[in-house]
């Protein structure tokens, strides 16, 4: 079995408990337009190009089969229309001016990595942590590493948006140890504006999520003119609040869900320039220390638990 692979991260420490190693996997179905990591959105691999790398050796324009790389008075262009993402111009390209994002890997290619750091699992209480893009877009390959990883003994954890059919979370929740899962706005309209779609599959299957046994970790991206109020984070706050009632109320052994408020940043401009996207939060300024400490304050009045990085 395949999948497409984004990135592989070791040593991860913000993505579930203890020392984790990170597989993000490629493809999203939300579009948030200051999205960390733009290079996870589309399922097929991509050319990232960084023309500050470039030394000029002209060997992308001579391997490249579609005639994408051309060079015009002096000057290099590439056509990324003509494109197929074949690779072969990255994979002479040794400046690291040309790299192809998404590489096809098999279960046990993935596993392999994921085993190297066993040790560190067990002194920590890591483990394995599928992240996006959405993993649950390509579940079997999702589902077939959480259940290997499972069988080895690692704790499991997912991060999704869970905009998709319940059934599909509940499936991947049989080799799930932890759920981290998004919650960027209350309001459906603003979600669909700010996303690209409505809310409200993601709200039903947080609310089905309550009835189970897993541990479920909330984030919100705190992003300038999207959701950094008071206003907006109370409101997201109830919402955590509400479900961990309804989570008291079903039965479930777990604890309650918790809340963590992740600061915007602006790292990724050139992600979205490699790729020939437009960066449309290019002139947010983050949140300050002091404004996120107050988004903290605010929340926890609500009595559930929340952390800011």
């Amino acid at each position: 079995m395949q999948g497409i692979v984004t990135n592989i991260q070791r040593f991860s420490i913000h993505d579930g408990p203890g020392i984790r190693t990170t597989v993000f996997l490629k493809g999203c179905n939300l579009r948030c337009f200051w999205c960390h990591n733009p290079e996870t959105w589309s399922p097929k691999p991509e050319l990232q190009i960084f023309p500050n790398k470039c030394i000029g050796c002209g060997a992308c324009l001579e391997v490249c089969p579609q005639g994408a790389h051309t060079l015009i008075e002096g000057q290099k262009h590439f056509n990324r229309e003509l494109c197929v993402a074949c690779g072969k111009c990255a994979e002479i390209c040794y400046a690291e001016s040309l790299i192809l994002v998404g590489d096809t890997m098999t279960v046990d290619d993935v596993m392999a990595e994921v085993l190297a750091d066993r040790a560190f699992y067990a002194t920590s209480g890591g483990g394995v942590t599928l992240s996006g893009g959405e993993p649950a877009l390509q579940f079997d390959f999702t589902y077939a590493i959480l259940a290997r990883s499972k069988a080895e003994g690692l704790h499991t954890a997912i991060e999704t948006d869970a905009n998709y059919v319940w059934e599909r979370l509940e499936k991947l929740l049989e080799v799930t140890d932890l759920v981290m899962t998004d919650i960027k706005h209350m309001d459906p309209d603003i979600h669909r504006a700010v996303t690209g779609v409505s809310n409200e599959r993601i709200i039903a299957n947080h609310r089905k999520l309550m009835a189970t046994d897993r541990p479920v970790i909330f984030r919100t991206p705190v992003v300038p003119a999207v959701n950094a109020t008071v206003e907006d984070i109370s409101a997201i706050a109830a919402y955590i609040r509400e479900l961990g009632e309804l989570r008291a109320a079903s039965g479930s052994p777990a604890p309650p869900p918790t809340l963590d408020l992740l600061p915007f940043h602006r790292l990724a401009g050139d992600k979205y320039r490699s790729l020939g996207l437009d960066y449309k939060a290019k002139d947010f300024v983050a949140p300050t220390k002091e404004e996120m400490a107050e988004f903290v304050r605010v929340a926890a009045e609500y009595g559930i638990e929340v952390q800011s990085r």
